[in-house]
């Protein structure tokens, strides 16, 4: 099944977080320093080296790490297209510096008891707090079961976030942790942050130099609701006479709105035909089609 925007497109604050990340990964790992960058007591208190906690909250310090975590930010960028770019700009830097901002405080509190000496480094704040609206708006929209256990069309992000998140144990379950505490403060609407805007020369910025190709086109795909009509217009009388449910045709508004999230017309309103018009149900349908 095919569907959806792929690439960056209506997403380009999330792909310059990927490149970020992915090219100081790069960067740090062909410099073979890759495992100095994870920020500690030593560094940040003693030392006073602030300026690592820039590269510790986007950096992975090994492969596996890296994987995983770009796969994830790849996937959230559903949350841009949402919000819009320009509030999941506010969301990415919120989120970061209070990650880091709690990392730095465990690190002072944990000094004296050998708990841990080094966390591990990679925009785990941006990636875990991204888990909150995934858990609470995105809705699960089939099950099955392998080997005798439940499935949702939801696991395997969930099992791609847990490999991430206990890949250096706990080195990693601290920023991860603290990446869901930010996106749960987000949530909250603590000092009013989902209503911030970052300043028109920054978003603008980003729309120029990050934006996918104006000369890309999305790339042709089936249908997402099977012999379902495509083109607007009643349905056959006779249809609901022959017991199947009638599809009612979506309003223009809830295609518009998919649309503005970087979605094809004709493939949000298969997708909203098939959700029965419930928007969450088809954003769902149209994400997990364009990941496939």
């Amino acid at each position: 099944m095919q569907g959806g925007v792929s690439g960056f497109q209506n997403a380009p604050v999330t792909r310059a977080v990927v490149l970020a990340s992915g090219l100081l990964s790069i960067v740090f790992s062909a410099q073979r320093r890759a495992r100095t960058i994870g920020i500690s007591y030593q560094d940040i208190i003693t030392d006073f080296r602030l300026w690592k906690i820039f590269p510790s909250a986007f950096a992975f310090q090994s492969t596996p790490e890296l994987m995983f975590g770009l796969y994830l930010l790849y996937y959230f960028r559903v949350f841009e297209r949402q919000i819009g770019s320009n509030k999941y700009s506010v969301f990415c830097l919120f989120t970061i510096t209070v990650s880091s901002l709690l990392e730095i405080l465990s690190l002072v509190v944990l000094k004296d008891t050998n708990y841990i000496s080094t966390l591990a480094s990679g925009p785990y704040g941006l990636i875990f707090a991204s888990f909150v609206p995934f858990f609470l708006d995105i809705p699960v929209t089939s099950r099955f079961r392998i080997f005798g256990l439940n499935f949702s069309d939801k696991s395997f992000i969930y099992l791609a976030g847990l490999q991430l998140l206990l890949s250096s144990w706990k080195r990693s379950l601290i920023p991860g942790v603290f990446g869901l505490v930010a996106g749960s403060l987000y949530r909250l609407n603590v000092l009013g942050i989902r209503k911030m805007k970052i300043p028109q020369a920054i978003s603008s910025f980003f729309a120029r130099y990050f934006a996918s190709s104006p000369g890309s086109t999305p790339r042709p795909s089936r249908s997402l609701v099977g012999n379902a009509p495509s083109q607007t217009g009643r349905v056959p009388q006779n249809q609901s006479s022959a017991g199947f449910a009638p599809i009612v045709e979506p309003p223009e508004s809830s295609i518009a709105m998919l649309v503005s999230m970087g979605f094809d017309g004709n493939d949000a309103r298969q997708a909203l035909m098939r959700a029965r018009n419930d928007i969450n149900v088809a954003t769902n349908i149209l994400l997990e089609a364009q990941s496939r």
